[in-house]
């Protein structure tokens, strides 16, 4: 099975990019299933009903999202409608949606996705190491083959995610910085890893937002309002092949397409 993991796609940039890009990688490189973080899908903060059915009818399987999540109040009542748009599973007993899915493929295999986030320089959540114990147990029951997307600041916390995890998982890659790591690699006990997938999204601004806006931000202190930044995007992946009836990696291929 193959598996694409889109990063962080960012407001109308950011899903053009995938418009464009995915059916032709789809095509070109026999995909099975499509992944990707969409919480920063309208205008950079958060996604709404309507954005989650576009990336679906893109070719998405499932959304990942992240502390983001919520920043639209419409997509409240939406998440526990639709199973296929996730939220970190460590948030707290009793908020909406949920933190895993199972993909079934049209061959019949399934995937399942798992959505963590990290608790360092984030908003604080209970662990995302011993929930992410409690949520493999209960997938392992359904798939063997198992991707997490861990949303976290500090890359030290989702290398550690990756060790914890490793040959319980087919593959931890990270989520919510913007900036593609270069350290894709298949750890010691066979799990598949990225530190970061990095952003789909504007190739030119400051993680998507306009650059003189966040220069702005940085010479003067003050609070400014953000806006996704225009012109050429960039869009970056992960792309995974994965035996899923023992749910082993077998690569992972880190992908950037600029404009």
């Amino acid at each position: 099975m193959k598996v694409l993991c889109i990063g962080d796609i960012m407001g109308e940039p950011g899903r053009r990019a995938v418009a464009r890009v995915v059916p032709r990688l789809v095509s070109q490189r026999k995909i099975d299933v499509v992944v990707g973080n969409g919480e920063n899908a309208a205008g950079g903060f958060g996604i709404t009903p309507e954005l989650a059915e576009e990336l679906f009818k893109m070719g998405l399987s499932a959304i990942t999202t992240g502390n983001h999540a919520w920043d639209k109040k419409e997509i409240l009542d939406y998440f526990p409608r639709e199973r296929r748009l996730l939220r970190p599973a460590n948030y707290p007993e009793g908020v909406p949606g949920q933190g895993s899915y199972v993909i079934e493929t049209s061959s019949g295999e399934a995937l399942g996705i798992l959505q963590l986030m990290g608790r360092a320089y984030m908003p604080t959540l209970d662990c995302p190491f011993q929930v992410a114990r409690r949520e493999i147990a209960r997938l392992k029951k359904r798939v063997a083959a198992i991707v997490v997307d861990m949303h976290a600041e500090a890359t030290s916390e989702k290398m550690a995610m990756g060790h914890y995890l490793d040959g319980e998982v087919t593959a931890v890659v990270g989520t919510h910085t913007h900036v593609q790591t270069a350290d894709e690699q298949i750890l010691p006990r066979g799990t598949a890893y990225l530190t970061d997938i990095g952003m789909t999204g504007p190739l030119h601004g400051v993680i998507g937002v306009k650059k003189e806006l966040a220069i702005e931000k940085f010479l003067t202190g003050m609070p400014r309002r953000f806006e996704v930044a225009s012109g050429p995007v960039v869009f970056c992946a992960a792309l995974l092949d994965i035996d899923a009836r023992i749910g082993k990696a077998l690569s992972i291929e880190r992908i950037r397409i600029p404009d």
